[in-house]
């Protein structure tokens, strides 16, 4: 009995010696001040938000590139390059929207599906242009008007989620396009005409595109003047312009690179480090600030995976690591969409995918992690935070569909476990919203202090995750899970 007591206690003191030796690993490399000065130039005015197919978002890849290369980062094995080139297909937005109906014209048109119309006929007023709206209603050759969402939901998140119901049952109808009525406030219409009005991008796809000829509008009718038109009549004159919409392909990249892992077995596991580094350029001026800097979105995160980058690089983990910084995300997740169709590695080979995405931050005690409870890598996470003084929570607004907005979701759909590291927010509050894709989202706006809190336990996650003997997976019953047996062939 007394040798088994002494063997136990040697084990403990082992234990919490490595345990503070991955500590200190950790503390060696992650400073306040570097995080501040990456952070401080990739949300800087000079990078002018970092869109897509800009030069200044070539200008942050390169930078990220030789980071990560002064680091002692592996290149692409194929390639010997650290940048990925992703082949988009660029839609630019319309130069004129114009909706008429007798004497009322309005002009605040947001472009659902972007395509050219110049419509002179008739448009059927379907109340929320749902199945049980069609009923005995003839719309073959018109347009559908109705009102956005349904009438048990009218919020735009969930009214967005409907367009592709109303969409397909338009056109099975033979509708030419939906119109559908919304009324906004002035702010919520600036974020919505920057997100949908401004250049959208796909990813380039090298078969023969079937182009979708289906015009899918909102129009904000404030006053309820469309709704007027209605009043008695289920049937109404329109005229609607929408012009200038042009097609080009476009080229940007992803940033990827690769440290070996020290275990012989191991090391034919992967961890993906990863996070997007583009954010959605400059739109209108509020205060004469036109540039949407995005430092919460991602600057944070792009910086918190060169700090495990460096880390790993001087300390290398059993398993290996790849690091992928995607471009794209704010156009629709294409930088990671495009990587998982042409992975520099087996798919196989990535046994998790550890994002970091962010859009704000209400709670500096916490670090939230979406996702966090459904891979078993919880504990690790956890207890990770625990060392830097911060709580590990997982999603608090689920009803915001976080886990599928962010590049983990492509992960996900091909089976990896693939969990979302983001700054602490215990609701998707206006503290969130203030900054969220606003001209407010500056780097001096930043508590650094709780960043560097952050990184630390970011960093030591992923050392625990890469060290840790027995592979991380999905819990199972998870909407992943199957698809994590296949990939795997568990």
């Amino acid at each position: 009995m007394k040798k088994l007591i002494l063997f136990s206690l040697f084990l403990t003191f082992i234990y919490s010696t490595y345990a503070q030796d991955e500590v200190e690993k950790v503390k060696s490399t992650v400073s306040k001040s570097k995080i501040e000065g990456h952070i401080y130039f990739l949300a800087s005015d000079e990078l002018k938000g970092r869109q897509t197919g800009s030069s200044e978002n070539k200008i942050a890849a390169q930078y990220l590139a030789n980071t990560i290369r002064s680091y002692g980062v592996k290149p692409i094995p194929d390639t010997q390059s650290y940048l990925q080139p992703v082949a988009l297909k660029k839609t630019s937005g319309a130069t004129k929207t114009e909706f008429k109906s007798g004497n009322l014209t309005i002009n605040q048109i947001l472009t659902i599906n972007q395509i050219n119309t110049n419509y002179k006929g008739k448009a059927v007023f379907l109340n929320y242009g749902l199945e049980e709206d069609y009923k005995d209603i003839d719309v073959r050759g018109k347009y559908v008007i109705c009102i956005i969402g349904s009438k048990d939901e009218k919020a735009i998140r969930a009214a967005f989620s409907k367009t592709k119901e109303k969409s397909k049952l338009a056109e099975e109808k033979g509708a030419l396009g939906i119109i559908e009525i919304c009324n906004l406030d002035d702010q919520t219409r600036m974020q919505m005409e920057h997100y949908f009005n401004s250049d959208k991008m796909s990813v380039s796809n090298t078969d023969k595109e079937e182009k979708n000829e289906f015009a899918y509008l909102w129009i904000n009718d404030k006053n309820e003047e469309i709704s007027k038109i209605f009043t008695d009549k289920k049937e109404a004159d329109i005229e609607l312009t929408i012009t200038g919409i042009k097609e080009s392909n476009v080229y940007s990249q992803n940033v990827v690179g690769i440290v070996e892992g020290t275990d012989p077995k191991l090391k034919n596991e992967y961890i993906i480090y990863s996070a997007h580094y583009d954010h959605v350029g400059i739109g209108k001026p509020v205060e004469n600030d036109s540039i949407y800097n995005g430092a919460r979105d991602n600057a944070v995160g792009t910086v918190t995976v060169l700090s495990a980058a460096e880390n790993i690089a001087k300390y290398p983990t059993k398993r290996s690591a790849l690091f992928i910084l995607f471009t794209g995300e704010e156009k629709g997740l294409l930088g990671s969409r495009w990587y998982v169709e042409h992975p520099v590695i087996p798919l196989k080979q990535m046994v998790y995918c550890f994002n970091s995405d962010n859009g704000g931050y209400n709670d500096i005690t916490k670090a939230t992690i979406i996702g966090l409870s459904r891979t078993t890598a919880q504990t690790d996470i956890i207890e990770a935070t625990k060392k830097f003084g911060l709580e590990a929570i997982d999603d608090p607004a689920p009803e915001q569909g976080l886990f599928d907005r962010s590049d983990n979701v492509n992960f996900a759909v091909k089976g990896i476990p693939a969990p979302t590291f983001s700054m602490g927010f215990t609701s998707f509050n206006e503290e969130i919203t203030k900054y969220y894709h606003q001209v407010t989202d500056n780097p001096d706006s930043l508590d650094y202090s709780y960043l560097f809190k952050f990184f630390q336990s970011y960093v030591l996650a992923c050392r625990k995750i890469g060290n840790n003997p027995k592979t991380p997976f999905w819990i199972e019953g998870d909407k992943y899970y199957e698809a994590g047996i296949k990939l795997y062939q568990k």
